[in-house]
């Protein structure tokens, strides 16, 4: 029995960077601090956001992220062949200088040293594979040092696609298909060191999903040629073919509409992908943004099939003012008009800090959304 695919609080991944943490990697960066004195930096700080989510009572916990500069590194980092350069610390500051917080931002396709792998619409120069396993890197030390299980995150094949310039790449993939297949065999490959160590929990991000109901998103995809369609059916083929023959690991599939500095990038409901995603996928978990009126409402809700789980999440990591129990358990009661209760569970909307920069919130804010959480679903569940 998948005991972690019926747990009722969970958290999405990333928290906040602590400030020594940052320092240390701005350190590492410049060349004036070593890659072994940053682990014991990132180690230290692990243990920290470990005890905090244990403190609080999540029900699986994770490293924080704390070794990623960005939530797409788990790929980023992993692969070779991209036509890309090393990230930094002040890369990814650089990109939000002089944004505004809870405003739409754009993702620019330019970057210092052609820009990062992932991050940002990069070609490759070589088939992909994998050079190494950071997720089972970070798995293996968190699991260490946790008393709950631990919960890994990956990016997933749909996001991949949307960051990769085919158009540019075509002297080693034909075709978009060929591309997917090795993005699918080097997560497998991933995902499979992840559960011989132990792993039993791994939430696939995909934000890119929310792009088949943004219109900038959609033209986008059309001024390159693409048809949005066949793109959303390749990639839910794609998500599924990861998840072949891992029988005893609970997977999620995390979806928002972008998260950084407190911006968001897309909008629009869920209604006209929630049936396809909610029945084609094969994913135990179904964590889906939920914090502002651009999710939409409960509705599409409706498609959940039994046995599956939807993780509402009703608790921002933009904003620092904090929901109540009594707020959230309203916004669940609605829910549960669509979706049996059972068939529900609670987290935040999104990560506290899908980079490095994070969003504007501080620790003590992270801290009491994240106890929120937790004591709505003692409330709501026993």
């Amino acid at each position: 029995m998948k005991e972690l695919a019926e747990i009722r609080n969970d958290t999405v991944g990333s928290l906040l960077r602590p400030a020594k943490l940052k320092k240390a990697r701005v350190s590492y960066d410049e060349g004036k601090r070593t890659l072994d004195e940053l682990r014991e930096v990132e180690n230290q700080s692990i243990r920290d956001a470990v005890r905090l989510q244990e403190e609080v009572g999540l029900a699986v916990v994770t490293d924080g992220e704390y070794r990623r500069l960005n939530f797409q590194d788990s790929f980023g980092e992993s692969v070779s062949g991209y036509d890309a350069g090393r990230s930094s610390l002040k890369f990814y500051e650089r990109r939000v200088e002089g944004s505004n917080p809870l405003q739409r931002w754009e993702i620019p396709d330019q970057g210092e040293r052609k820009g990062t792998a992932v991050a940002q619409r990069r070609p490759v120069v070589e088939k992909l594979r994998l050079s190494r396993n950071t997720p089972l890197e970070e798995y293996i030390f968190v699991s260490q040092v946790a008393q709950r299980p631990a919960k890994v995150t990956l990016i997933g094949p749909d996001r991949i696609s949307q960051r990769f310039d085919w158009q540019n790449s075509k002297s080693i993939y034909s075709t978009m298909i060929e591309f997917m297949a090795d993005v699918v065999k080097v997560e497998r490959e991933i995902v499979a060191g992840l559960m011989q160590a132990g792993c039993r929990y791994v939430q696939i991000d995909a934000p890119g999903y929310t792009a088949y109901v943004d219109p900038p998103s959609l033209d986008a995809m059309r001024a390159r040629g693409e048809d949005p369609g066949e793109n959303f059916t390749r990639s839910l083929k794609a998500d599924n073919d990861v998840l072949e023959g891992f029988d005893d690991m609970t997977f999620g599939i995390h979806l928002c509409r972008g998260n950084q500095r407190s911006m968001w990038h897309r909008e629009g409901t869920y209604d006209e992908i929630a049936e396809r995603l909610l029945n084609e996928l094969k994913h135990d978990r179904f964590l889906f943004e939920y914090d502002t009126p651009r999710a939409g409402g409960f509705e599409p809700l409706r498609f959940l099939p039994k046995g599956k789980v939807v993780v509402l999440g009703l608790v921002s990591t933009k904003v620092p003012q904090l929901e109540t129990v009594d707020e959230l358990k309203r916004r669940i009661d609605s829910a549960s008009k669509h979706v049996p209760l059972e068939q529900i569970a609670l987290s935040p909307q999104c990560g506290f800090s899908s980079d490095v920069v994070g969003n504007l919130i501080s620790e003590d804010d992270q801290k009491r959304k994240l106890a929120v959480v937790v004591e709505t679903t003692r409330q709501v569940w026993g």
